[in-house]
């Protein structure tokens, strides 16, 4: 899974967003807010062409104001999301403000446009400082993301009930475009320092992703210098480069001046709002850039954020899940290798009955030879009696390294599915983790004896002939697809002595042809330890041939009466790229 590089939401950003959002959304009327997690309110307004869904985040790596597609249904009990859908019921939302280089923006709610505020929503883009808040007239908190306590800020306490209060004034200098050149390049350069730290260290609005957009200077043959980097020092700089570099300084400024915005996304996964590669002019506004304006940049920055914040929450799902597995099996395999050291030592019974014989065979023997001999026969017994109990935690811990095998397997098929939606790789990821938390738990501080509430959601495809086809993701749905949803006719699939995914070919409700058999067998490679073989052994047997063994994890199942199918997981990873899972 490949890991994510996030770009954080700069003023430019912002800007481009507020830019693109005023013409969407003012004025509009506000009517929903819910929070979907502890980090994010989604608020929803309606406007003459629908609704516009925005999402405002004050998470610590990910804060931003981007909109969305409209949502699921979700966290509208939160009490932040009821005291923002109590304060602005009924009221249109009639300003976006934000002043200078500040990344604050001001929400304006009013009965009416046209009419005074009456509430404020502010959202404040300060990294792990940043806050949503909600005003009254008189600019008090009436509902707010984070309480700030005096311990935890003596400069800028926030609590429900206080004066709002706008955050310090930023020390560096406001960026203005009639700054001369001569000015702008001493005031960079006073200090032997990068010229990364000295921009943004001297003036605001600039960021680490900014610093790199400056100072991307296409090569000329005229100077043969290095290329920039931020760790560039500002005394190594050649004179053509600063002068190129505030050309680039002042067109940045010109598109926040002009409010001229464009998206591009690079390659390395971060975008740019303002450098336009093909176009090194903003004076005149021609249609074309109108038309990037108007191409909804809100909403593909907010696709972009859901994509990359969905991809980190994967990566970090898989990390949990991956030292999991990986602790419990050394666990495992340590206690399984105590107890075969205990099995070894039972072969000592032996000698020590024979010890306690020869001790006995001796012509009148003493009081101490007897009692030796009596402590012999005692622990010839005690490990004779060992066996069975020690057979038993064996068939326990191997049945537990079974059970991790199987979920490792279940792993690196989700880690491989590109064809799911990632929200749903990730409800997988979080289930796995879960059972794989149950199961391995003692019996005692198990939560439930029972599978967990909620039904179960295996993978759901249709074949060619169009029967249902379902392949269980982790071992519950295994059991649950094999043993509970099953019917009689149904076809049972898994590959031949591999661990790996249950598949049932849903024959009951009509007949199967081969073609349907066949698709159900690659699929049961596929989801296998066994998918990197070119043909994989398939073992196919009627769910009326199937039964549970009693005392083992959920989805372990024997079988009778079962044929042998060949089946190619290349063949089924073709089949799933170019399918859409059924809901």
């Amino acid at each position: 899974m490949a890991s994510s590089t996030l770009q954080v939401m700069d003023l430019t950003s912002l800007k481009a967003v507020l830019a693109d959002l005023s013409g969407q959304i003012l004025p509009s009327r506000f009517e929903k807010a819910q929070q979907p997690d502890p980090h994010s309110l989604q608020l929803g307004f309606r406007t003459l062409k629908g609704m516009i869904w925005l999402e405002l985040s004050w998470q610590a790596e990910a804060a931003r104001l981007v909109q969305i597609r409209p949502p699921k249904r979700t966290g509208s009990g939160s009490t932040l999301a009821q005291q923002v859908q109590h304060g602005l019921r009924q009221l249109a939302l009639v300003g976006l403000q934000q002043q200078g280089f500040e990344r604050v923006v001001q929400f304006q709610f009013a009965p009416r446009p046209g009419e005074a505020a009456v509430r404020t929503l502010v959202l404040e883009l300060m990294g792990r400082h940043s806050n949503c808040l909600m005003l009254d007239e008189q600019k008090r908190i009436t509902a707010i993301a984070r309480q700030v306590r005096q311990h935890q800020s003596r400069i800028r306490p926030l609590s429900s009930g206080d004066a709002y209060c706008p955050p310090p004034a930023l020390q560096s200098l406001p960026p203005q475009l009639n700054e001369p050149i001569e000015q702008w390049q001493r005031r960079l350069s006073l200090l032997p320092i990068a010229l990364g730290k000295a921009l943004r260290e001297t003036y605001q609005g600039i960021s680490p992703a900014l610093v790199k957009q400056l100072i991307a200077l296409p090569p000329t043959a005229a100077d043969p210098s290095p290329a920039l980097l931020p760790s560039t020092p500002v005394d190594s700089i050649t004179s053509d480069q600063w002068l190129r570099l505030h050309h680039r300084w002042l067109q940045w400024l010109k598109h926040l001046d002009q409010t001229i915005f464009e998206l591009h996304f690079e390659k390395e996964g971060g975008y740019c709002v303002w450098n336009n590669p093909d176009d090194e002019r903003v004076d005149q506004r021609d249609d074309q850039q109108d038309a990037g304006v108007g191409d909804c940049l809100s909403l593909r920055l907010g696709l972009y954020y859901r994509h990359h914040l969905n991809a980190r929450r994967l990566q970090r799902r898989t990390d949990e899940l991956r030292q999991l597995l990986q602790v419990s099996r050394e666990r495992e395999e340590a206690q399984r290798q105590e107890q075969q050291d205990r099995m070894e030592d039972t072969d000592n019974a032996g000698t020590l009955q024979h010890q306690a014989d020869t001790l006995l065979c001796q012509q009148n023997p003493d009081r101490d030879s007897i009692d030796r001999a009596q402590k012999l026969y005692q622990r010839a017994r005690r490990l004779r009696r060992a066996i069975p109990v020690i057979q038993e935690r064996l068939r326990h811990h191997n049945q537990r390294l079974a059970l991790l095998d199987g979920s490792e397997s279940f792993l690196e098929d989700l880690i491989q599915a590109e064809w799911d939606d990632p929200a749903e790789r990730s409800r997988q990821l979080e289930d796995l983790k879960l059972e794989l938390e149950e199961l391995l738990a003692p019996k005692q501080q198990r939560r439930h004896a029972g599978p967990p509430p909620g039904q179960p959601q295996p993978l759901a495809l249709a074949t060619t002939g169009g029967l249902l086809i379902q392949v269980g993701r982790n071992h519950r749905q295994n059991e649950w697809i094999s043993l509970r949803q099953a019917r009689s006719g149904d076809l049972w699939f898994h590959a031949q002595e591999c661990p790996g995914s249950h598949v049932v070919l849903k024959a009951s409700a009509a007949a199967a042809s081969d073609q349907d058999v066949q698709e159900a067998a690659d699929l049961a490679a596929w989801f296998s330890r066994a998918k990197g073989n070119r043909r994989v052994p398939v073992v196919m047997a009627s769910v009326d041939h199937l039964q549970r063994i009693p005392g083992s994890a959920p989805g372990t199942v024997r079988h009778r009466q079962a044929e042998l199918v060949w089946a190619e997981p290349d063949r089924a990873r073709r089949t799933l790229e170019a399918r859409e899972p059924l809901a």
